[in-house]
């Protein structure tokens, strides 16, 4: 007990290091397939991913992907199958700031769809990419 309260300090240092060693892992969503902004491009250009943007219909409307269709993460449960049908098909979902897609990809993956990712950082980080928005309710 002693040596505890004499090293009180080093403890603690080693107990936030822990955490901060824990925490990209804690934040990355438990397992969810995470995809930088230049890897989403690739996905969309190359295996032909489908964007889905989890957003409200009025955050779509302010900007989205080009070609993202619009299915508030409240209705993907219901709408996924309507709009990917082909569960093989890459899914690459969308929001904001990547915390309601990582969310989305677990609605997919417990639908069966074998290929789902998140866009890490959301919409931020594709605008901080200067990638192409399209913007309109349109989806």
């Amino acid at each position: 007990m002693d040596f505890i309260f004499e090293n009180w300090v080093l403890i603690t240092i080693a107990i936030t290091s822990g955490i901060m060693l824990m925490w990209p892992m804690i934040m990355g969503g438990g397992g969810v397939n995470t995809v930088s902004p230049t890897q989403a491009v690739q996905l969309i250009n190359k295996d032909k991913a489908v964007v889905i943007d989890v957003c409200s219909e009025a955050e779509f409307a302010e900007g989205h992907v080009t070609g993202a269709k619009n299915v508030p993460v409240d209705d993907l449960d219901s709408r996924l199958a309507q709009v990917a049908k082909n569960k093989a098909t890459p899914l690459l979902m969308v929001c904001a700031s990547g915390i309601r897609s990582r969310r989305a990809v677990g609605v997919a993956k417990k639908q069966g769809y074998e290929q789902v990712y998140s866009l890490a950082g959301g919409m931020g980080a594709w605008r901080g990419a200067s990638l192409p928005i399209q913007k309109g309710a349109k989806s």
